[in-house]
């Protein structure tokens, strides 16, 4: 018998004991702190230890307590980043996909799980409005926009026999950073990154696209793509898709829509998001604005063989020997990825819980709290919008006294001092060069009444750093 084997019995107790840590957590997680009382220090005290030579049995869960202890709950006032909150239903469908252990390469290998993916990619496809596109689930947004590069550089100027040649691709200056990054993976050089300017809602100008297009085809240069922003990170902004997308038709290049935040959005505001469906790409991170748990991206593309195209490259021993009808398929041969984790059981199984509609509520419940929260700004004397409200992302930031030297770094202060404080957490943002707190809404546990607290927490974190620094005085009574 393997020294690893584990009894029916002892995996029932051990499942019973995880589901109970995990019960705990999501029936205490409304009222938790939104970032944990612990440092640096305190963790590595925690967990530093020489790894066990002998087994520790039941004995080795009881440190879980302080993996929770440690962690940042996803409660309802935690607003930073674009993080989805773990939708209980799907959690749970993680520990069955964990044990079940499907390598979700072909159908031979995972039958169940191959043709439940393909299915929730279709579900997703069709609910934003993109139907006919294939895909697959990847780790996250910034897999899913190298890959869709990768398929532009393709379609454009292929590399995969003879080696990368510079190539221009277009972005605005709010894109997101993994697109640089994709670019200098696939061999394009950094420097084939061109950057256009953005209107006053930090959407990307078309004039500027349309002008910068013909000095650099006038120059000489080989364009490829498009990048196109469905709700950029900073504030939500999104792109005019529907006219980028002529831009591209008229000059034969690939539109990418890196939509890993905001597109889920066009499920309650499909007017926001006209010209999604004609990309020839779009990334979709499932665990944000779908709550799924973490890692859920999703990549989508309209044409399946240019995927082949671009990623196919089978040796003998994954070939397939009289496969039956439907058996051939094989995510590899359309992806970066061959070992893959059963990511869309998840999916799949919170969805059929709750139903398409329920998801749809949420996201309506989100892009009114940020509404909510920018109107309450707004009202206030003392703070200021830094960027429209344009989806879930709200940036703003206190406004200091009269005279006040450096706003930048008393919003950093005060930011700093909310999430010690330790009753709602923000992140930051950069606007125009100007340091923003930011709130951002994709959270399916967030009531009103939560959002109501932001602004009182915000200045009570701003009259005590402005007490402890007598040379900022606060304009609060």
């Amino acid at each position: 018998m393997s020294a690893l084997h584990l009894s029916a019995t002892e995996f029932r107790a051990l499942a019973a004991r995880m589901v109970q840590l995990a019960a705990g957590v999501h029936e205490h997680v409304e009222g938790a702190r939104a970032y944990p009382r612990t440092s640096g220090a305190q963790t590595r005290q925690a967990f530093e230890e020489p790894a066990p030579r002998e087994g520790l049995k039941g004995a080795a869960l009881d440190a879980l307590v302080d993996v929770i202890d440690m962690s940042r709950l996803p409660t309802p006032r935690f607003f930073g980043y674009v993080l989805g909150s773990g939708e209980p239903v799907a959690a749970l469908a993680d520990l069955l996909a964990s044990v079940l252990n499907q390598n979700v390469t072909a159908w031979r290998s995972a039958p169940a799980a191959v043709t439940i993916e393909r299915q929730v990619v279709r579900w997703i496809a069709d609910a934003l409005g993109c139907a006919g596109f294939a895909g697959s689930l990847c780790g996250g947004g910034s897999s899913a926009n190298l890959m869709a590069l990768a398929m532009a550089r393709e379609s454009r100027l292929p590399a995969n026999d003879a080696g990368a040649r510079p190539g221009i691709i277009y972005c605005s200056g709010e894109v997101h950073m993994s697109i640089a990054k994709a670019v200098a993976l696939l061999g394009l050089g950094r420097r084939s990154l061109h950057t256009v300017p953005v209107d006053g809602q930090a959407r990307m100008s078309v004039g500027a696209l349309q002008r910068a297009i013909a000095q650099d085809r006038a120059a000489g240069g080989d364009l490829i793509a498009v990048v196109a922003s469905a709700g950029t990170v900073s504030t939500g902004a999104i792109d005019p898709l529907e006219e980028i997308a002529e831009v591209c038709r008229a000059n034969d290049l690939w539109l990418h829509v890196d939509g890993a935040y905001g597109a889920l959005g066009a499920l309650v505001a499909a007017e926001k998001y006209r010209g999604l469906n004609r990309a020839d790409s779009l990334s979709v991170d499932l665990h944000k604005w779908l709550y799924q748990p973490v890692d859920c991206g999703l990549l989508l593309y309209r044409d399946a063989a240019l995927a082949a195209k671009t990623f196919s490259h089978t040796e003998d021993y994954a070939r397939m020997i009289d496969p039956g009808p439907g058996e051939d398929f094989a995510f590899f041969e359309e992806s970066l990825e061959l070992s893959r984790r059963f990511r869309a059981l998840k999916v799949w199984l919170s969805l059929r819980y709750h139903g398409l509609e329920a998801f749809r509520a949420a996201i309506r419940s989100d892009l009114e709290h940020a509404q909510q929260l920018g109107q309450a700004i707004v009202g206030c004397p003392e703070l200021e919008l830094l960027a429209p409200v344009e989806l879930s992302a709200v940036c703003f930031r206190y406004r200091g006294a009269d005279g006040q030297a450096d706003l930048d770094q008393l919003n950093a202060a005060i930011l700093r001092q909310i999430i010690g404080n330790g009753r709602i957490y923000l992140s930051n943002a950069s606007i125009a060069g100007a340091f923003a707190l930011r709130a951002c809404f994709v959270n399916h546990r967030t009531r009103a009444s939560d959002v109501e607290e932001i602004v009182p927490e915000v200045l009570k974190a701003a009259r005590a750093v402005c007490s402890r620094h007598p040379g900022a005085h606060t304009s609060t009574p």
